[in-house]
């Protein structure tokens, strides 16, 4: 009879079957070995203590049961590791791999068509920093507004634009960058189009603080915008390149209202109470730029970066494709294949729950639910900004943005007021006095202008259509005198009498430019509404000029660092940019002369040019992509916040000292210039 275990042999020398997975795997055999090797076991085992005992297939090679469970747990343990290293290492690569898809697509045809349409945006925000204190000069006397009226409508564009500035950003990483910028220019087209009609004070700064807080969103999404179409060895000299488009906004608004403003008859008027001034044409040939940028972005797409951060991965594919094929096309390669099928995307953190409220209950309620879950959203997006890993670094970036806003603006605003005050003072200096002098039935056909008049007798004159410009009468006596069709800038009368004098269609009205005078039955009859508006002044014209040479300055600046960003690195462009703009407005203290004032001015934006490049290419690279735009909305708020700060500061001592804006200006260039080398380079860093 055959051996019953026979059958559990392996005769042919066959190899003994394992289990276990990967490289933990272990020989068994699934039945017992022969009877005949298990006698011999024994025999040798014979006489040893239980201690010494030796398991007794240690000779086969077959191991302990224990020895097995141990051997279990590892590899379950080791599985967990893996498991859990290779989503750390999924999540880790997408950047990677999005590096690498961009360069697959190349830099072509649809990144410069976006440049372009970007750049137009960017034209816009330079053209609203420049569109209003051109403007304001001839709207102060058309809307007859006072110095604190002024002051106001100066600020109101930078209040607006730092509320844009943060409320954008944060929505476009949420909502995505073209939709936010889609929604923003339209804003400030739309009130930009207003301002240019509405008559009072009133109405006119809500349509420029609407239209700024429209405008405030461009610069926050089109650098998180662009730099997404971007590979990491592109990406500093094009974002830099992309800066020219800010000058050249400021050149637009210059060259537009020197060729526009100072021809009164581009206007019409309906009555008296629409007028429509050459002013008003600038303002509405002002907005041009945003409106191209506007049509121009309908055509473009959607972040794919953006895109996959919100788990909308078959869009971005697409997009990315379009990218792809668009470039090579162009380039004469149009067979070359887009090689990327399947792209890592990170954990969609969409709130399931909200996301089924959002699709029940009414209207209302839907709409209350979304809005609100979006603000909540936005807010701890914000809030994130805070986290350790970013607080320092946040901090410094955000010194360094206000420090250069606090000068650049500032003294951008200072040098035209400080040359009309050079201008001014070379004005008074060769002032006309005359004094007790006595005119009688004398015609006054030319203008009159920089005179001071005292205790003068004037009798049975005629003062008919002729401007009286800076001119002043004290103590002086007018009998029988006739007014008609005068126009006068900073023209008064003080204690003077006036006796049966008639003024007929002037701007010389009883209860602003006559100052404790004396009238006896003295007539005013149809006064003009409104004040008059000198344009021949040169004084203004020149204002242009400097404001043009000022913005023209800025193409060294954008070339120098455009060609230097990717070879020396962002933080010695900021921080000797920054530095050198110091050394710039410090030789100012040495300045008596407009033109040297000119001169320190266009050298200090040329250095100023070149810092903001640094720092807005920096801001792209510091900061991940789902809070990217959220972090430039709030440091480009604290830029218009230092804006609004030194703007008021240094307008109120103009005439006073110059030493208080450029002593500020320095200290704060120099603290931020130093800073700016203790943030991390990010030259060569992939965006996260």
């Amino acid at each position: 009879m055959d051996d019953p275990y026979q059958n559990n042999i392996n005769q042919q020398g066959e190899t003994y079957p394992t289990y276990g997975g990967g490289e933990y795997t272990y020989p068994y055999q699934t039945d017992y070995p022969p009877q005949e090797e298990e006698d011999a076991a024994s025999d040798v085992t014979e006489g040893h203590d239980d201690e010494d005992q030796m398991y007794e297939g240690e000779y086969q090679g077959i191991p302990h049961p224990d020895e097995i469970k141990e051997a279990r747990r590892a590899a379950r343990r080791e599985a967990r590791m893996k498991t859990r290293m290779a989503a750390e290492v999924e999540e880790e690569t997408l950047p990677d791999q999005y590096e690498s898809i961009m360069e697959d697509c190349g830099h072509g045809r649809f990144q410069w068509t976006l440049f372009t349409v970007l750049g137009l945006s960017l034209m816009a925000d330079g053209v609203e920093c420049f569109v209003v204190s051109f403007a304001l000069p001839s709207a102060e006397k058309d809307m007859c507004l006072s110095n604190a009226d002024k002051g106001m409508l100066g600020l109101i564009v930078y209040v607006g634009m730092m509320i844009g500035a943060v409320l954008w950003g944060g929505l476009a990483d949420k909502l995505g960058r073209r939709q936010c910028l889609l929604y923003a220019l339209a804003i400030n087209c739309i009130f930009s189009f207003l301002s240019c009609f509405a008559q009072s004070y009133g109405f006119f700064i809500f349509f420029r603080l609407c239209s700024g807080i429209g405008i405030g969103g461009s610069i926050p999404i089109v650098y998180t915008y662009y730099a997404e179409f971007l590979q990491m060895d592109k990406r500093g000299e094009h974002l830099s390149w992309l800066c020219l488009f800010w000058m050249l906004g400021g050149l637009y608004a210059s060259f537009t209202a020197w060729g526009i403003i100072p021809h009164y008859g581009w206007g019409f008027s309906m009555g008296t109470e629409f007028q429509f001034h050459s002013w008003r044409v600038f303002v509405l040939v002002c907005f041009l730029p945003s409106v191209a940028a506007l049509a121009g972005l309908v055509f473009m797409p959607e972040s794919p970066r953006f895109l996959l951060e919100t788990a909308r991965h078959d869009e971005a594919w697409m997009i990315l494709k379009q990218v792809h094929d668009t470039n090579w096309r162009a380039k004469g390669e149009p067979e070359r294949v887009f090689q990327f099928s399947q792209i890592k995307m990170p954990h969609a953190q969409d709130d399931e729950f909200i996301e089924i409220q959002s699709e029940t209950g009414t209207t209302f309620q839907r709409f209350m639910v979304r809005h609100m879950t979006l603000v909540k959203q936005v807010i701890k997006n914000m809030l994130s900004l805070a986290a350790p890993d970013l607080r320092l670094h946040g901090l410094f970036i955000a010194i360094v943005w206000f420090t250069m806003a606090f000068s650049y603006f500032g003294l951008g605003a200072w040098f035209p007021d400080q040359i009309k005050y050079l201008q001014f003072e070379e004005y008074e200096s060769n002032v006309k006095t005359f004094h007790r002098e006595k005119v009688e039935h004398f015609h006054f056909n030319f203008t009159l202008q920089n005179q001071v008049h005292k205790e003068g007798e004037y009798i049975h004159d005629r003062f008919i259509d002729i401007e009286i410009r800076n001119v002043k009468f004290e103590e002086s006596l007018f009998e029988n005198c006739y007014f008609e069709d005068i126009r006068s800038t900073d023209t008064f009368f003080e204690n003077c009498t006036l006796k049966d004098t008639v003024f007929y269609n002037t701007d010389l009205w009883e209860d602003s430019k006559f100052i404790n005078c004396k009238l006896e039955n003295t007539t005013f009859l149809h006064p003009k509404i409104g004040c008059h508006l000198n344009f021949q002044e040169e004084n203004d014209i020149l204002i242009y000029l400097v404001c043009f040479l000022g913005s023209l300055s800025v193409i060294p600046g954008n070339i120098v660092a455009g060609l230097l960003m990717d070879k020396i690195g962002r933080l010695k462009i900021i921080g000797g940019s920054m530095l050198a703009a110091a050394g710039c407005t410090f030789f100012l203290l040495l300045c008596f002369s407009q033109w040297a004032v000119v001169f320190f001015q266009c050298l200090f934006f040329a250095a100023g040019a070149a810092a903001w490049n640094g720092i807005e290419v920096v801001t792209v690279e510091l900061y991940p992509t789902s809070k990217r735009a959220t972090a430039f909305g709030v440091l480009n708020g604290t830029c218009k916040l230092g804006a609004i700060i030194s703007t008021f500061i240094f307008g109120k001592v103009i005439g006073i000292t110059k030493i208080i804006p450029i002593i500020l200006s320095f200290s704060s260039l120099v603290c931020g210039g130093l800073l700016a080398f203790k943030l991390p380079e990010t030259r060569e860093v992939i965006l996260q």
